[in-house]
């Protein structure tokens, strides 16, 4: 009894430092956020209300949008810059950056090890499956997964629109 207890105190002290390394980097972090494990945001993250991370490295210069009540698996990246391989003087790329921006709607929940590509775009209430990479838009209340991400199911529109108009968010 005495183990478990200790297991939750430490659990609790690192959320709060993990929380509070999360709220020094992100340009704008909304109230309730909750960050379970080792995780990095970059200088242009603007989070919504009750974020909630579970792992997740968002790397690059690029601006990074998430809205509120968002869910992360564990071992999430968000990438937002890429190496300049077209435009550049030198090949196979050059030291300049192509920066692009990451927008994730509200009631977003992306599994464990998703990967998403600069330029993406996920809808509200979208899920992605586990393992996915998402390079594009992804369409509200849509069940995506695979590499690039792809929508294979909906999600049942009417009970989540219920569900939202009650406030009931996990």
């Amino acid at each position: 009894m005495v183990k478990k207890m200790l297991n939750k105190l430490k659990q609790g002290i690192k959320r709060n430092i993990y929380t509070s390394k999360i709220k020094k980097s992100a340009a704008l972090v909304g109230e309730n956020l909750t960050v379970n494990n080792k995780s990095f945001v970059n200088s242009k993250t603007e989070l919504g209300n009750n974020v909630n991370f579970n792992g997740i490295e968002i790397i690059g210069g690029g601006r990074v949008v998430i809205g509120n009540n968002f869910h992360s698996g564990r071992g999430c990246l968000i990438i937002t810059e890429n190496h300049n391989y077209d435009n550049g003087v030198y090949i196979p790329y050059d030291e300049t950056s192509i920066f692009r921006e990451v927008v994730i709607e509200d009631n977003v929940w992306i599994g464990e090890r998703v990967i998403i590509l600069g330029g993406a775009h996920i809808g509200e209430g979208a899920i992605i499956q586990a393992g996915s990479v998402v390079i594009g838009n992804i369409p509200q209340y849509s069940i995506a997964g695979g590499h690039p991400a792809k929508t294979f199911k909906m999600r049942d529109i009417d009970h989540y629109k219920k569900l939202k108009n009650d406030g009931k968010f996990h």
